[in-house]
């Protein structure tokens, strides 16, 4: 006998689509047995892994145990730099999973959950899942309308979410307006600042923990999928107050964090030397995109992240999948949000330039397409 599988979904989740993550290296090589193509869809790092984060990988010499649960010593050395303490820092598999948390410790069905359109997917999923109601408030020029975003909270608001650098857009709010607007929020609204692209901001930008010494009501999520090149460990870490992080280790899973994870961490934040050479790839990389963009005459967001929101002549998977036949992974701006626009990471200096001989050949094309379709 079949079972109803009608009866048993959530009646919220029946229009719910599941998250798509970008095309993966080896679907482009068995699609078009292109044998390496250039990935610059997911926003890792061009350089790979840090050595020392390796390193430690490497000296582990048993997996059998369970990890302790609290992993003090690493809490304590991501607290150290801010003064503050391990009950200061959350801890989990992945940033997306501290987002998933803080939903489940938070958010009632009906609760308000504010944020940008577009911003970061997980946090409009996440509140179907919790049964929430996003409030999405359109970008201005393709940054956080922090006015508009503060007049939407009401009484029933829990979380107000500011991806800061934005993804997919790049960019990145003004210091003082986030001060602000932070000041601004009541004082039991809990305010997610995502800086997932923290460590590639200029020094301009504000280090969101700033704000937590002003409101406690504060949660600041960083990675160490990006810098560190540790994306397939999965970790993310969150600055809060020792009350929040207290509430979010009410609900989390125990063992979310695994040995390996820990202890590439650990090591990767003392690896100064793969964390500078990280930095100033992404500025060179940075700087010769927009100069060819202005070459190409396209436009793009000022990005202050690892990626650069493209503006093309034509629709966006159109030209995603021009680039992808070609060997060159990007993502769509449709699947984000950004019609019309590519979302493209910053590579080596020969991903790059790949990507851009690629691009020149195909906008002639694309051009072309696009006045002929205005002219019907």
């Amino acid at each position: 006998m079949q079972p109803h599988f009608d009866r048993l979904q959530r009646r919220t989740l029946r229009e719910f689509a599941p998250y798509r993550p970008g095309t993966s290296v080896g679907a482009v090589r068995e699609r078009f047995g292109i044998a390496r193509p250039v990935k610059l869809s997911q926003n890792e790092n061009p350089l790979g892994t840090s050595p020392r984060a390796l390193e430690a990988l490497r000296a582990l010499d048993a997996l059998s145990d369970y990890v302790e649960d609290d992993h003090r010593a690493l809490r304590a050395r991501l607290a150290a730099p801010y003064g503050l303490a391990p009950e200061n820092v959350a801890i989990g598999h992945g940033s997306n999973e501290l987002v998933r948390i803080a939903y489940s410790a938070f958010v009632d069905p009906g609760d308000d959950v504010v944020m940008a359109r577009p911003t970061f997917a997980l946090f409009r999923k996440d509140a179907d899942i919790a049964g929430a109601r996003a409030l999405e408030i359109p970008l201005r020029e393709g940054v956080h309308d922090l006015e508009a975003m503060l007049a939407a909270v009401t009484p029933a608001t829990k979380l107000v979410f500011v991806c800061d650098p934005n993804n997919p857009t790049g960019t990145r709010v003004e210091r003082e307006a986030l001060l602000s607007f932070a000041d601004a929020l009541p004082a039991d609204v809990l305010l997610v600042v995502d800086q997932a692209y923290r460590e590639f901001m200029d020094a301009d930008g504000l280090d969101a923990v700033e704000l937590l010494r002003r409101r406690p009501a504060t949660l600041v999520l960083r990675t160490a999928s990006k810098i560190y090149g540790l994306a397939a460990v999965r970790f993310g870490y969150g600055y809060s107050s020792a009350e929040v992080v207290a509430w979010m280790n009410r609900v989390r899973v125990p063992f979310n964090v695994a040995r390996p994870a820990a202890a590439a961490v650990l090591a990767a934040l003392d690896d100064t030397g793969f964390i500078l050479r990280s930095i100033e790839n992404n500025e060179r990389g940075k700087a010769y995109l927009y100069a060819e963009f202005e070459r190409l005459g396209l436009r793009s967001y000022p990005s202050a992240a690892n990626f650069i929101a493209l503006e093309v002549p034509l629709e966006a998977e159109s030209a995603y999948e021009a680039l992808l036949e070609r060997g060159v992974i990007v993502r769509s701006g449709d699947g984000l949000g950004l019609p019309r626009h590519l979302r493209v990471s910053i590579g080596t200096p020969a991903e790059n330039a790949a990507f851009v001989a690629a691009l020149a050949a195909l906008l002639p094309i694309w051009r072309g397409e696009a006045a002929l379709g205005a002219s019907r």
